[in-house]
Order: C-alpha cells, then sequence, then structure tokens
C-alpha cells in the first residue's frame, strides 16, 4: 500500500512510518515541515491547518490509506474538526481508506453504561477535559461522514513510547484496563494495530486496544 501519515513527526506519527515502512509499505511523512522520519520514507511539507493544501496534498499522493494521527496543544476542537472533515472529503475522493487516532475519552467508561471517558472524572480531571472533549467532536465528525471509509482508534488511557512487542488486546468501544485496573499501551504496539487495521481490519468502526494483559487475551500482532 501506499499510506500517507499526516502528523508523522508526533510520537504515534513516527512510529506508524516505522512500522508501515518495516512491513514493505510505500510511505508519505506528511508534517508542516515535510520532514523524513525513517528511512524509505518520503517526506511531503504541508500545514495540516490549510484545508485547501491539504486537500490537494491528499488527492494528488494517490494514496491508499490515510492515517491521521494530528493532536494539539493546548486542546483546539475548532482544529482538530477541521483537519478531520478535510482529511475525510479528500479520502472519499481518493477512495482512502482513513484511520482516525483519536482520544479515549470517545470510549465509554468501563461498567458504566453510555458514560463516557470523556466525563467520568474517575479518568479524566478537569485540567484534561478539553482534550478529551476534542477527541468526542473528532469521532462524531466521523461519524456524520457518509462518503469516506473511516475507521477511529481510541488508545487507552494512558499512551507513551516504550516497547515494541507486537502484541495487544482489541476491545469495541468501551475502555480497556487490565487485572490491575490499568489502561495503557507503547506508542508502538499502537502502530502496530494501526498496521493491522489497515491491511486487514477487523470490520468495527471505533475500537481500542490494551497492552499487559494476561496471555489468554494478548492480539498476536499480524506484523510479527
Amino acid at each position: 500500500m501506499t499510506v500517507a501519515v499526516l502528523g508523522a513527526t508526533g510520537m504515534v506519527g513516527r512510529r506508524v512510518v516505522a512500522e508501515a515502512g518495516a512491513r514493505g509499505h510505500r510511505v508519505l511523512a506528511l508534517s508542516r515541515k515535510g520532514e523524513t522520519v525513517g528511512d524509505g520514507d518520503t517526506g511531503v511539507a504541508v500545514d495540516a491547518g490549510d484545508s485547501a493544501a491539504l486537500a490537494e496534498v491528499l488527492v494528488g499522493s494517490g494514496a491508499d490509506a490515510v492515517v491521521l494521527a494530528v493532536r494539539s496543544h493546548p486542546a483546539d476542537e475548532e482544529f482538530l474538526v477541521g483537519v478531520t472533515r478535510t482529511v475525510l472529503d479528500a479520502a472519499a475522493r481518493l477512495g482512502a481508506r482513513v484511520l482516525v487516532v483519536g482520544g479515549a475519552g470517545a470510549l465509554r467508561s468501563p461498567g458504566e453504561g453510555e458514560l463516557l471517558v470523556a466525563h467520568d472524572p474517575v479518568y479524566v480531571p478537569d485540567a484534561l477535559r478539553a482534550v478529551a472533549e476534542a477527541g468526542v467532536a473528532q469521532l462524531r465528525v466521523c461519524e456524520g461522514h457518509f462518503g469516506a471509509d473511516w475507521v477511529y482508534l481510541s488508545p487507552p488511557g494512558l499512551l507513551e513510547p516504550g516497547e515494541r512487542t507486537g502484541r495487544y488486546r482489541r476491545g469495541t468501544d468501551t475502555l480497556l484496563t487490565d487485572a490491575g485496573g490499568r489502561s495503557w499501551i507503547s506508542a508502538e504496539d499502537l502502530a502496530v494495530a494501526v498496521l493491522d487495521e489497515l491491511e486487514g481490519g477487523g470490520g468495527a468502526r471505533h475500537f481500542t486496544v490494551l497492552a499487559e494483559v494476561a496471555d489468554e487475551y494478548l492480539y498476536p500482532g499480524r506484523g510479527e
């Protein structure tokens, strides 16, 4: 495949570029400065906030899949929603699949029915509420877009650099925790889940993943 990664210089984007390249895919690393972030990828400069320029680059890329791994710090819901809509529109014209690396806030809180993690103070303190709400708004944009082939991947509660084990637990739209109540995955194993989804797909529009669980629940990544 040709995989375009928007947000290629970020924590998740860099690892998605590396994982895709290691699997033999052609990778277009889209970022503001157009940096190459790994061996074999092609750096493409584009401002994610410029919807016309972004759409032009995506439509002209010939990509089979687009990974949207852009976040904003501090939280900027308007920016995130706008970028997501632009990517979905362009991918629909291109006939490409979109995988959005979103937020855990869009998941349901464990054992709390329809309560979203973004609205559960057990998981999201007031200081992080805006970030979590932006992720929910991003998912709603996807759900309201009927022209694009999209999937939304919510990471678990904690996502940070770590080891690539190539194994993870796959869930649905509810936050996963291990036996000790921890909700975590390495950015490296999240990238494995991203490429597994693009290469095969689990059939769900919205899913999550988890690391460090009992052996019987581990999901062997296809990149092994």
